[in-house]
């Protein structure tokens, strides 16, 4: 791998000033699409989806924990096999403290087809505390694209899900797969998929992630 070519700090400081122009194009050009994501439009979420957990059966608004908002990771773990995909592991390891986005009215799960008594000690394992829930009883992998059928087999594909709780109805707002999650993770990047953006009414200033109140 080459290295980056040394020069005087005066003209790292132009080359850096030059990039830095570039950046700002990329920052507002993200800024101007999550606001347009937030116009998606969005669908009723109709069929009674079943979920296992920690606390036995639950279902799509269980998952909310009584909140707006609902992040869904689609963690690859296929029924047969033995432990989760690497690659869905490591996104999992950088999603931040719950805290932050519990207090912007949003509730964050993993969901794999794998039976909750194979994702039980792999999380375990990983030491996440992060909510995880067996879907292998329900369509909800094949509805949201996050297990699909090819040449006859049934494949797995990490992706994010959005959704939104209104006057007692559930909303799909947003779904992304594969190579779409580079560079998500953060709080803020979660946040910008949603339908409320970073700054849902009602949302708390920054804090410590213990001393947001419940």
């Amino acid at each position: 791998m080459s290295l980056p070519e040394i020069v005087s700090r005066e003209q790292w400081r132009a080359a850096r000033e030059e990039l830095l122009r570039k950046e700002e194009a990329v920052s507002r050009a993200r800024d101007i699409l999550s606001a347009e994501r937030r116009r998606l439009p969005m669908v009723a979420v109709d069929p009674e989806y079943v979920f296992e957990g920690g606390d036995g059966k639950a279902t799509l608004v269980d998952l909310f924990e009584g909140r707006a908002q609902l992040v869904v990771h689609h963690f690859m773990f296929a029924p047969e096999w033995e432990a989760g995909c690497p690659c869905c592991a490591a996104f999992l390891d950088q999603v931040g403290h719950l805290a932050h986005l519990r207090a912007r009215n949003t509730s964050f799960a993993a969901v794999s087809r794998a039976p909750f008594t194979r994702l039980l000690p792999f999380k375990a394992r990983m030491g996440w505390a992060v909510p995880w829930y067996s879907s292998c009883h329900s369509d909800f992998n094949r509805d949201f694209g996050a297990t699909v059928e090819r040449d006859g087999e049934l494949v797995e594909r990490p992706g994010l899900s959005c959704f939104l709780r209104e006057r007692g109805q559930v909303f799909h707002t947003y779904s992304v797969h594969d190579d779409g999650l580079d560079g998500l993770g953060a709080t803020t990047g979660l946040l910008d998929l949603t339908a409320l953006g970073r700054n849902p009414a009602g949302s708390e200033r920054l804090r410590y992630h213990d001393e947001y109140e419940e």
